[in-house]
């Protein structure tokens, strides 16, 4: 696939290593000539200089021939005119385009997106996927990150495994002994700076960060296994009040009624408008750091403060204060994947990467075949997929033991109307089941191909 994408900062050129690493023919636009010039050094992609709306610029980058369009700079209406010329110009069969500001989401501009006016077939918000993230963690207490999946009736959760978690130094395959009757399935595990793709014989140790698969259904018990069953946040405190901060809020109050939410914001003119437009939380004017600004914010009370301002360490050192404080729960938006590996010796118990999270949502859009829901984990070391099964797939009516499948592969969990399975030696994949699998990065195109249509249907 021939993939052209705008913006080389994090996002794009995060993209344009993934498709890269799986043989596709990507370039890269940016105006900026240094990051042009490390992408051009690090990745096996084509870096371009030049601005993604001029015509010249994207016909160099071969637009002509492009399959996709990615336009990922840090200006919406760049991205927008970018989708634009490549379908008015180049007639690019599929524009994704990141757009950050609310208001052209405004269901009284819903228009603006139709084929026939601005033609963009996917948008990206990070600021609402961040949001969700976010609300699905506080949902659910204790992960450190939740993923939905077949319609949210599997979720894939990461936990950090604390001393007293009950399943520490137990070989995986005594799981199902021990739990009979519990939908779950251990898919991988992050050891400090070792990720780890498990066996049956591998066993989860203290400090691990652990990602499982389990039914909707299952959740609290799953988690209560690793030893978490704290009930869902009901008083929460948001630090910083800006494009993800406020769409936060709205957010909790959609989907978590009842709950109790106050803010804290330096700006004064933004903690005014804020103030303004949600009348139901109480917004506080100040720094994150105030000791006497967090007593009068109760922090000491509250079940889950979220930092979420536009410095790292401004979320770090917020989340911390906050728990020395008192708070039960504390969330940082970390920006930078070199704090992850610090975050849970200074206390706060989960981070939000932006970054990885509007990675993942593309991914979604960009995978082909069967495959209809992808999402990287951490450093892109690994995918959880969601793959469909046709009646004319090579995996289907074989059991699971018989097919040949890469070493860095796993058989998550079988969706199959109206049940979920956890796979066994045993187990038949039928048509139109939905499967969950964790590949590694670069096997993920073996997975496309073993629920492709086989040869012999053509």
């Amino acid at each position: 696939m021939k993939v052209l994408i705008c913006g080389g900062g994090q996002v794009g050129s995060s993209i344009a290593a993934y498709l890269a690493e799986e043989g596709n023919s990507v370039t890269v636009v940016d105006q900026r000539p240094e990051l042009i010039a490390e992408i051009n050094e690090t990745l096996d992609a084509t870096g371009i200089v030049g601005h993604a709306t001029h015509p010249d610029v994207l016909a160099r980058a071969g637009a002509a021939d492009a399959e996709m369009i990615i336009a990922a700079t840090q200006s919406d209406e760049v991205n927008m005119i970018a989708c634009q010329m490549a379908h008015s110009l180049f007639r690019i069969p599929v524009k994704i385009a990141r757009v950050r500001h609310q208001s052209y989401r405004d269901p009284q501009w819903a228009d603006l997106f139709r084929r026939d006016h601005m033609p963009i077939d996917v948008i990206i918000s990070p600021e609402i996927e961040v949001a969700k993230s976010i609300g699905n963690r506080l949902r659910v207490p204790g992960a450190f990150n939740i993923i939905p999946m077949a319609n949210g009736r599997v979720q894939v959760v990461s936990v950090i495994c604390k001393s007293d978690c009950p399943l520490i130094n137990t070989p995986l395959k005594h799981l199902t002994p021990m739990f009979p009757d519990l939908t779950i399935e251990v898919v991988a595990i992050v050891r400090g700076e070792t990720k780890i793709i498990p066996s049956a014989n591998d066993e989860m140790r203290e400090g691990d960060e652990v990602y499982f698969v389990t039914s909707a259904e299952h959740l609290s018990r799953a988690m209560a296994s690793f030893g978490y069953d704290e009930p869902p946040a009901r008083r929460v405190l948001i630090m910083g009040a800006g494009k993800i901060g406020m769409r936060l809020a709205e957010e909790l109050q959609e989907n978590m009624p009842g709950v109790t939410i106050r803010m804290i914001e330096h700006n004064m003119e933004r903690a005014r408008d804020v103030s303004e437009r949600l009348p139901d939380v109480t917004v506080l004017q100040g720094e994150s750091l105030d000791r006497e600004l967090l007593e009068e914010a109760h922090v000491s009370s509250t079940e889950a403060v979220i930092a979420v301002m536009n410095h790292d360490e401004s979320n770090i050192l917020s989340a911390m204060m906050a728990k020395q404080f008192g708070a039960e729960r504390t969330i940082a938006l970390v920006n930078s994947s070199s704090f992850a590996p610090l975050l849970g010796n200074l206390g706060i118990d989960a981070i939000v990467n932006p970054r990885a999270i509007t990675v993942s949502t593309i991914l979604q859009h960009i995978r082909r075949g069967r495959i209809k829901a992808a999402h990287a984990l951490r450093d892109g070391f690994a995918e959880i997929l969601e793959v469909e099964a046709l009646d004319t797939s090579a995996v289907v009516n074989t059991p699971i033991s018989e097919i040949k499948r890469p070493p860095g592969m796993i058989f998550g969990l079988i969706v199959r109307e109206d049940e979920i399975i956890v796979p066994r030696p045993d187990s038949v994949i039928r048509p139109d089941d939905h499967v969950i699998i964790l590949a590694a990065h670069d096997q993920v195109k073996q997975v496309e191909q073993m629920f492709a249509v086989r040869p012999e249907y053509f």
